[in-house]
This record gives structure tokens, C-alpha cells and sequence, in this order.
């Protein structure tokens, strides 16, 4: 040390602001374990030199309690929950000034309020210092793991610690990093409050999901007919199925489960043992009773609650309820919300609904035309990627080698109109009762469609835009059921997508399939085009039992070159359980996939875990994104 800088002060001790060290004395001895002899606090903090903030724990609980130490026995016991949180934040900053972060590097983030800091600076709750769960005792995938922000900061020199072998030391800092990942939503159906009634959230929406008409059906009287339910208003619609599934039966599914743990998120505890819809309603109409400031407050609310950096949405803006936020000026909104541009006729050469929509939007029935189009739109929404919903009998021809030689003249005769012009396909039936979303309607891949090659293609390439394909679903399986009565194909053809890979490989290409059955398939062509990425555990695949699965397959087949999860969420509330039960389960699976990393051979830092966590939860999605191919 810098002698110049060592100043001496009470019975000899001496600090270095300089060198950021200080020396401190503590008559306090603990035994722990089952050592018979006691040591004093600074012997057995420099023991712990180089460990996580878990390690610490013992020491700091017995030092806390003891008279001639924190003398806090009346504390632990009156309040052990209290207790608990204030033993977890002090082991949080004593291993960040063990492991040579420095007393005033932490001092000086507080005064910054900077990082967890921003919560509260000097005056933080003691509770955001917790480094992991946020619920006493051993991780646990039953329970939700709602985001957090880490107190570990980027510049921590924990984060460049050996974390063990340990197993139970992986699992919990797995969980702490999956915990606090930022993620980013790879694919939804939200629109944001600034497009009004089409941003839809509160109570009722979530009640009158699909997933949940599609359940209580199941069990409805026979007196309850769709026709009937659906001729009612959402208020009582709602009422229906709370009684139904809430009240009459426990709401154990999966969707009504996410419901509950939403509504405990935002603070509905009490509303939720009294069993009280009423007092929820009265909850969300604080929100709604400021119109559109409220909405946009709330909406704050729920990405800061799920943790989810941005959302991407889908975007048709060929339907005339939508189109008037894009034109003739676009809405303004957060960048929470990214736009992405649904193409299913282009994808599917879908002639007569092309022709139509550049008729009417003033555009030359042409190639060009077309492209001028679709330029136009990629202007405007400034999408993310492409976007389309292909079905069970998603096909594509066997031609070999590129398209480019194709010769074909002109356009097909009739396409491209109207509203809805790329939401389905010519000759595709939809119940005039449906909403105008991408999943009533889907197309198929028409390889040899000048629309595909010549138009679609061309402007994917020249943009450097992917194409993001959601395969399988098996549409109308009970049309009275409207968009609750889609099921799922056994098998979906893969082939199709190998194909497009193969024959565009300037386009990248994102995909989820729908049927388990499909997974392992997908992650084998993962492993072959460098132009695919896999994404998500879609719909019916999207609960914990599936999840668990999937993304064991793929960590064992793809590494962390995959993104594990999206919400698919239709309604804003949803992003907290869809992200919470998703994190619980995917933190899991990590856990026992990293514990055999280091198991077999593997030292692991706390910073590569994390690394490998955000490539997971959006990282590897945006490292594809930026992978021109051009």
C-alpha cells in the first residue's frame, strides 16, 4: 500500500481511500457449524474471499444476534421474514467490499443512485439488495420468479468469481440471474394505449381470453351455447367464467393460475381471498378512470413488473381499425412496443388479395408495384422482422436450386385489397364474428409465386428484414368456439423450412412450431442453417411440463444459439405471469444444465452464467438480428 495515502485513526486501525481498504476491529466471536472454537468476524469474513453473497449468510445471521455483535435477537424472532432480508442485504454488500469492489465505489453508486440504486439511493429498501430469491428457502419452480434487478452491478468483481461445484450454489445463482434478465418479447399481439381500444388489459380481458373460453366450454352447461355466450357483453362474460373457473372449480390450469399470480403481483391479495371481482374491477379502474395517461401508467407498470425490455408486436396495419393509427401519421409510442409486418399473402403467392389491396391503396398492379408496396409499409412501421402464421398443412414444393431463374409475366389477375388484405388467404373461410388477427386465418408457402420470390424475398433482402414463421396450428377444429376453438396438428412438415433456408440464404429466418412433436426437428435445423434462429414455447406448448422440456432439448442440442421464450400475450397484464411462471421453469432446466457444465470439468464465472442467461432470455435473438447476411 501508499503510505502517503494510509491515514491511522481510533487505537491504531488505518484506511486508504486511495487503495479503497480500511481495517476494522469486532470483539464479536462466532463458532459456526459444528466448530467447538470461536473466531473473530474478520477472520472469518477473509475466509469467504472470493465467494458469493450466499456464502455469507451464517456469519452475518449469528453476528446480527449476538449481544456483543448486532444484538438483534428480539428482531429475528418477532420478524424473521424482516430479519431474513436485512441478513441478505448486509451479505450482499460485504461480499461486494471482500471481493474488491471498494467501500466507496459503493458509496458512490448510492449517491448516483445508479443501477439498484435508482429504487432509493442512501434510502433503499434493503429488500432490493437481496441477491436472489425474493421468498425464503430453496429455489422453486412451483413458485413464480418475478423480476428483479440485480444488486450485482456489470462492473462487480463478483461477476468474475469461480461460483463452484456446488449444486445448490448453481441453483440459486441461477435463479438470481434469471431473476433479474432483462427480457425482450420476441413475439406478442399487444398494441400500446396510444391505439386505444386495441391495447387490450384489465380484468375482464384476461378472464375472457381464449384460453379460458376455450376451458370453461368444456364443462358449460348444455344450455350455454357459444352463440349465447358470445352475444353477451365482455362484463358478463367475464362474471361467467370467474364463476365458473374460479369460484365453482379451483383455478388450476395454467391459464387461470397466471391470473392469479398476476393480480397477487399487483398487490390483489386480499381481493383475491374474498374471492372479490368487484374489488379487482375497482383496482383497474383506478387506471382506467385517467384514460389514456392512466393506460400508459399501467402499461409502465406491467413491463416494469415483468421485466421485459420491449415487446414486439403484430401488426396488420391492412385492417382499417389498426391502419388509422399508422396512416396518414403514424401514433407515437414507447419503444417498450416494436412493430413487426404481417406478409402471409406474399408468402403464400396469394394473387386475388394482393392485386386488391395495391388497387385500392393506389398502387401499379405489378411486381414493382408490389414491392413499392411493401417498401411503403417497411417505411412506416419501421417493422422488426416479417411475420406470418402458416397451418398444419404448411407445404412447399421440392424445386431445387434458387428461384431467381424463374421467368413469369406480369401479376396473377385479381390481388391485394381492401382491410384485412394481409391477414388470410382467398378461399380461406373465417366466421364473419372473428377478430382480424393472425390467428383466424394462415397461408401456405407457395414456392413457385412470383410474390414470394420477386416481392417478398426481394425486399427481405434489400431491408436486411427476417421472416418469422409461427407453424402449425390447425384452425377451426370447433368454429363455434371462434378463436377458441383452434387446436394443434400432431406433426407439421419441417421440410418446408429447411427448404427456405436453403433457397434464401441472404434471409434470416426465425421459426416456432406449435406441436411438441415438431421440437426436436426444429432444433436439428437450427443446428444446420446459420440463417435460422428457434424461438419460444408457442400456445399450447407454453406451459411449465412442455417448457421444461423444450428447453432442455435445446440447451443440450443448440447452447444458449436459441430464444427460450416469448409471451404470445394478447392482453398487457399477461406479460407478468406468462414471464414469471416461464422464468421459474426455464431457471430450472439451467440449473441442472450448468451444474453438469462444471460437474464434468467446466470452471464458471457468475459473469459467463449471466452472459449465457440474457443471450436466453433475448441476447441471442438480437446477436441474430444483427447477423447480416447480405
Amino acid at each position: 500500500s501508499s503510505p502517503e495515502h494510509t491515514v491511522t485513526y481510533a487505537d491504531g486501525l488505518q484506511y486508504n481511500l486511495e487503495e479503497q481498504w480500511y481495517e476494522f476491529r469486532c470483539s464479536c466471536k462466532l463458532a459456526l457449524g459444528n466448530s467447538s472454537s470461536s473466531k473473530p468476524i474478520p477472520e472469518l469474513l477473509e475466509a469467504l474471499s472470493f465467494q458469493q453473497p450466499e456464502a455469507y449468510e451464517e456469519v452475518v445471521r449469528h453476528y446480527l444476534t449476538q449481544s456483543d455483535g448486532g444484538n438483534m435477537p428480539d428482531l429475528a424472532t418477532s420478524n424473521p421474514t424482516q430479519f431474513r432480508i436485512l441478513v441478505c442485504a448486509v451479505c450482499t454488500l460485504l461480499a461486494r467490499m471482500v471481493n474488491g469492489d471498494g467501500m466507496l465505489n459503493l458509496l458512490q453508486e448510492m449517491h448516483d443512485e445508479s443501477g439498484v440504486y435508482s429504487k432509493g439511493g442512501f434510502g433503499l429498501d434493503c429488500a432490493y439488495l437481496v441477491d436472489g430469491l425474493d421468498y425464503p428457502g430453496s429455489p422453486d419452480d412451483t413458485q413464480p420468479l418475478h423480476y428483479r434487478p440485480s444488486p450485482i452491478p456489470e462492473t462487480s468483481n463478483i461477476l468474475t468469481t469461480d461460483i463452484g461445484i456446488d449444486p445448490k450454489v448453481i441453483e440459486s445463482l441461477v435463479f438470481a440471474e434469471v431473476s433479474s434478465a432483462h427480457a425482450i418479447d420476441l413475439h406478442t399481439h399487444l398494441l400500446p394505449p396510444s391505439h386505444g381500444p386495441l391495447c387490450l388489459w384489465g380484468i375482464d380481458e384476461l378472464l375472457t381470453y381464449h384460453y379460458l373460453v376455450a376451458e370453461y366450454f368444456i364443462t358449460a352447461p348444455a344450455s350455454m351455447s357459444p352463440e349465447v355466450f358470445y352475444a353477451l357483453d365482455k362484463k358478463k362474460q367475464a362474471d361467467i367464467i370467474w364463476k365458473a373457473l374460479f369460484l365453482d372449480r379451483l383455478p388450476v390450469s395454467e391459464a387461470c393460475r397466471g391470473i392469479v399470480t398476476t393480480l397477487k403481483a399487483f398487490g390483489l391479495g386480499e381481493q383475491l381471498k374474498t374471492r372479490d371481482l368487484d374489488a379487482v374491477r375497482e383496482y383497474y379502474e383506478s387506471f382506467r378512470s385517467k384514460d389514456l395517461e392512466g393506460a400508459e401508467k399501467f402499461s409502465a407498470k406491467v413491463f416494469e413488473c415483468a421485466g421485459v425490455r420491449y415487446a414486439i408486436m403484430t401488426n396488420i396495419p391492412f385492417d382499417a381499425n389498426e391502419a388509422k393509427y399508422w396512416r396518414p401519421k403514424r401514433k407515437e409510442y414507447p419503444d417498450q412496443f416494436r412493430s413487426a409486418l404481417r406478409v402471409d399473402p406474399l408468402l403464400a403467392g396469394d394473387r386475388e388479395t394482393i392485386e386488391k389491396a395495391l388497387r385500392a391503396s393506389g398502387y401499379e398492379v405489378t411486381l414493382e408495384g408490389a414491392r413499392k408496396y411493401l417498401r411503403d409499409w417497411c417505411d412506416t412501421m419501421k417493422p422488426e422482422y416479417m411475420m406470418a402464421s402458416t397451418p398444419h398443412n404448411f407445404v412447399l414444393s421440392e424445386t431445387k436450386g434458387t428461384l431467381s431463374g424463374i421467368v413469369k409475366t406480369g401479376v396473377n389477375p385479381d390481388a391485394l385489397r381492401q382491410p384485412f388484405a394481409f391477414v388470410g388467404t382467398s378461399g380461406v373461410g373465417c366466421n364473419p364474428d372473428c377478430d382480424p388477427e393472425e390467428e383466424n386465418t394462415a397461408s401456405i408457402i407457395d414456392e413457385n409465386s412470383d410474390f414470394l420470390s420477386e416481392v417478398l424475398m426481394k425486399i427481405c433482402e434489400e431491408r436486411d428484414l427476417p421472416v418469422a414463421l409461427k407453424i402449425g396450428a390447425h384452425r377451426g377444429v370447433n368454429p363455434e368456439l371462434l378463436s377458441a376453438g383452434d387446436g394443434v396438428v400432431a406433426f407439421a412438415d419441417t421440410s418446408v423450412l429447411a427448404r427456405l433456408c436453403s433457397r434464401f440464404p441472404k434471409v434470416r429466418f426465425l421459426a416456432t412450431f406449435l406441436s411438441k412433436n415438431n421440437q426436436h426437428e426444429a432444433c436439428v435445423l437450427a443446428s444446420k442453417f446459420r440463417n435460422l434462429h428457434i424461438y419460444g414455447c408457442w400456445w399450447f406448448c407454453n406451459n411449465p411440463s412442455i417448457i421444461t422440456e423444450i428447453t432442455t432439448m435445446r440447451v443440450e442440442m443448440l447452447g444458449s444459439a436459441f430464444t427460450a421464450q416469448h409471451s404470445d400475450a394478447r392482453v398487457l397484464d399477461q406479460l407478468i405471469y406468462k414471464w414469471s411462471h416461464s422464468r421459474a421453469v426455464i431457471a430450472k432446466v439451467l440449473s441442472k444444465e450448468f451444474t453438469k457444465l462444471v460437474i464434468s470439468g467446466w470452471s464458471l464465472t457468475r459473469g459467463e452464467l449471466r452472459r449465457e442467461v440474457e443471450r436466453l432470455f433475448g441476447g441471442s435473438y438480437e446477436e441474430f438480428m444483427a447477423k447480416s447476411l447480405k
